[in-house]
């Protein structure tokens, strides 16, 4: 199935200091069905919101969490107001790629990019050298995630996890990354409030949720921790360990934009495994390639067409199919990867 166009200015902004639909990816809302009506609609309040502390706490002790750590997590837990507001904001306004690619790919960030990949070379060739991932680009997923980790978030996670969970729309969802927060929280050693980041829990220069942080979080500089707030060799090793996990194709690049012949049946564009072809049979059937792609030439690559109608399309790789692991919106993959090769060039 064709992934749906990106619905949110507020969704793929990543810059503006709130999580994406990144790594343990947000689910959408779904309508309930009459059988499992979400807590919002049951007329929940924030008065109601110690109580629903009580329940995670139970559920924590059940899940083996020690009582100090629980009571470390939950000393000064609160609601968030805004965390629900910065929730439901997130739902309508459609943007086109051209205005979402101006506001992020300026020549100003491009530049301070090109500008941190000599200032940390030694530290990004060693990455490199171990992940297979291109220094060009951990420093745009920096670039985009944090603005180079200058926007990181200001919310206490654990207050807003157990907000959202509270509120209830995905409560599964953000019930599992509260408790993979207090798993940092036990594992690390950290206070509750040491674990900043957005709305939605994503944390540090990386924007990592909870989950991302103990599936991918790696120790840069071999000193026992991770810290994805404070230390770019954390958040460099973080950064290439996840996509080298999520299957990173080393040497190769993300894609290339494309021009479609008249007529393209538009039923051979999506990233299903099935719907991939060589770079050559797909000039074969008329996809012209507007400009050369950076790295190996890969055995196979797929057309995307981000949004309906006329607009631009792209001919991607394996390794664009693993940036969409990390955020499920064609914009931000084909940013990252304009942002690579603008920085690498």
């Amino acid at each position: 199935m064709k992934l749906p166009r990106l619905t949110t200015l507020l969704s793929v902004l990543s810059i503006s200091g709130c999580i994406s639909l990144t790594h343990a990816a947000i689910p959408p809302v779904a309508s309930p069905s009459p059988a499992s009506t979400m807590l919002s609609q049951q007329g929940r309040d924030p008065a109601q919101f110690p109580a629903w502390v009580e329940q995670l706490k139970a559920t924590a002790r059940q899940q083996g969490f020690h009582q100090a750590t629980i009571d470390t997590a939950f000393t000064g837990i609160h609601f968030v107001d805004r965390v629900i507001k910065s929730d439901r904001g997130q739902l309508e306004n459609n943007i086109t790629l051209n205005d979402y690619l101006s506001r992020v790919l300026t020549s100003g960030k491009i530049e301070k990019a090109r500008d941190k990949l000599s200032q940390y070379r030694a530290q990004l060739d060693s990455v490199a050298a171990a992940s297979g991932v291109s220094p060009a680009f951990i420093i745009a997923l920096w670039a985009m995630e944090s603005q180079f980790g200058t926007i990181q978030g200001k919310e206490e996670v654990i207050s807003a996890l157990a907000t959202l969970a509270f509120e209830g729309r995905r409560e599964a969802f953000f019930t599992k990354e509260l408790m993979a927060a207090l798993r940092i929280i036990q594992q690390q050693g950290l206070a509750a409030d040491a674990l900043k980041g957005s709305w939605a829990g994503a944390m540090g220069q990386s924007q990592f949720m909870p989950s991302s942080f103990l599936n991918y979080g790696k120790d840069g500089d071999g000193d026992g921790k991770i810290d994805i707030w404070n230390n770019v060799d954390d958040v460099f090793a973080s950064v290439a360990n996840y996509l080298q996990k999520e299957g990173w194709k080393a040497g190769q690049g993300w894609g290339t934009e494309v021009s479609l012949p008249p007529g393209f049946d538009a039923s051979l564009s999506g990233l299903k495994t099935a719907q991939a072809k060589t770079p050559m049979a797909w000039q074969q059937l008329g996809v012209v390639v507007n400009a050369a792609p950076q790295g190996d030439v890969p055995d196979r690559a797929w057309i995307v067409t981000p949004e309906e109608g006329n607009g631009r399309s792209f001919m991607v790789y394996d390794n664009f199919r693993t940036l969409m692991h990390w955020n499920r919106s064609y914009y931000f993959a084909i940013s990252i990867g304009m942002m690579a090769d603008a920085v690498a060039r």
